[in-house]
């Protein structure tokens, strides 16, 4: 039974294969059972006569000993050819081309640019592969220098795919992901990217016969960071990579220069918009994510071996990268520099909600709740919002030490808290202490929560309450 058992190891094999998330190998089919069964001497048709350990022939078995596990053999045959067949349609199916949309990138050296979708572990994932016509020497913040590179590429894999990859390890997970596209990595260079590719950004930067092109995708909720700040603890494919390719032929000095270009550009798009440390979201603005990633092409064309900031390729890498950051967070995640003070205090971390509830003593929902849809509608009159606003700058620059003296921005407190109340206020109630929440915030809380509660007592005395529950 030789034939069989290693079958058997086969199948036990596959199936802990499969349990980790690889893709099922090749299930041996009927005819390949049929075989080892005839080699093991189990087929009806055939009488085995087995050795005794004198030397002499022991009698032959009678058929019917066997047929119990000839029943059982055609079971499993019926059973084990069916999921074989299965294994076969879900390995034609990963991998499967679903569409394909084609990029433009005017460069005499690319072959072709496009985003691929295909199924792979069973999900949608997108790809965007720039095929060249000769090799090029490429520098990726990922893998380094290589050499002989045919196409380059960013890769998103949805969150469902997350899960295989903690499961699998990068290494195996960039295997199958390289197998599945059709690509090997001996002659392609590839970045992994949470952020879908549906949302890339490709902007193209000028001067006179000097093009950049920034192919960009980015994420900023989840794992943004404030470098020297913020504690790193976490490695996961990039989040905001960046894909530089030129009409020039760049140097190493070149390339290297360009990705320093590249991240400078890209943490100033970050702090214009106000992008918020996932850590440290309250005191910190972010300056990237803890994953991002740069692949700088080679290109053909003219000879630089200069990317810094004074030089022309510089300024060109950097504007095509802030805008494409921009560009791409905005698609990403709805963030823009005209989104609201309301949403920004949100993304602070700063729950009034639960500032406004603490702070009425009531464990009912209509109090806050009310009080919330207050402070939203004082935040829609400009002069509210631009108190706020220049609060979060404030903030930031208390936090880095820039500003030291707040009893101006003290006075405006209480001048927009008496505006809010419509008279004096007497006394004044610090309703927020928590060390967590930055001073400047402190005191923009307790100047809201003050002039809302003064004017709320005022309307109680005249019994004419403008919430369904007054506090005092």
């Amino acid at each position: 039974m030789a034939g069989l058992s290693t079958y058997t190891m086969s199948v036990q094999d596959d199936a802990r294969l499969s349990d980790r998330g690889e893709p099922v190998p090749h299930t041996p089919h009927a005819a390949a059972l049929l075989i080892s069964a005839l080699a093991a001497g189990l087929w009806p048709g055939r009488k085995r006569r087995s050795a005794r350990p004198d030397g002499r022939a022991r009698k032959a078995e009678p058929e019917g000993v066997r047929r119990p596990f000839l029943h059982f053999l055609v079971l499993f045959l019926l059973f084990g050819s069916g999921n074989a067949l299965a294994a076969d349609r879900d390995r034609v199916v990963e991998g499967k081309l679903i569409r394909t949309n084609p990029v433009e990138l005017p460069l005499d050296y690319v072959r072709s640019a496009r985003v691929e979708e295909r199924s792979i572990f069973k999900f949608p994932n997108r790809t965007l592969v720039i095929e060249f016509k000769e090799p090029m020497r490429v520098t990726s913040t990922l893998e380094g220098e290589k050499r002989g590179i045919m196409a380059v590429g960013n890769h998103y894999f949805p969150p469902p795919c997350w899960s295989v990859e903690e499961r699998l390890g990068c290494r195996k997970f960039k295997e199958h992901t390289f197998r599945a596209i059709g690509k090997s990595q001996k002659n392609c260079c590839l970045l992994f990217t949470g952020a879908d590719m549906r949302n890339l950004s490709i902007r193209t930067a000028r001067f006179r016969e000097m093009s950049v092109h920034a192919l960009v995708t980015a994420g900023v909720q989840g794992n943004a960071m404030r470098a020297s700040v913020d504690e790193g603890l976490f490695y996961e494919p990039g989040t905001i990579n960046i894909v530089l390719l030129t009409n020039m032929r760049l140097t190493p000095r070149a390339m290297a220069r360009a990705i320093i270009a590249a991240t400078e550009a890209k943490t100033a798009a970050m702090q214009d918009l106000d992008i918020r440390s996932s850590v440290s979201p309250a005191r910190s603005q972010a300056t990237g994510t803890g994953t991002d990633e740069v692949l700088v092409v080679e290109g053909r064309g003219q000879r630089i071996d200069g990317a810094g900031g004074h030089c022309k390729l510089g300024e060109l890498i950097s504007k095509a990268v802030y805008e494409g950051v921009k560009q791409a967070v905005q698609r990403q995640n709805g963030l823009s520099t005209g989104r609201d003070a309301f949403r920004r205090l949100q993304e602070r971390c700063i729950d009034m909600y639960r500032i406004f509830r603490k702070c009425t003593g009531s464990g009912e929902e209509p109090g806050a709740a009310g009080y919330v849809t207050r402070l939203e509608e004082l935040l829609r009159e400009p002069r509210y919002a631009s108190f706020v606003e220049s609060a979060f700058a404030l903030s930031d620059a208390h936090e880095r030490g820039l500003l030291t003296n707040l009893e101006g921005f003290g006075s405006w407190c209480r001048s927009v808290a008496e505006g809010i109340a419509g008279r004096e206020i007497e006394p004044w109630i610090e309703h927020v202490t928590e060390e967590e929440v930055p001073v400047v915030m402190r005191m923009l809380l307790n100047a809201f929560l003050n002039g809302l509660f003064s004017k709320e007592r005022q309307l109680a005395c005249t019994d004419f309450p403008i919430l369904s529950q007054s506090i005092h």
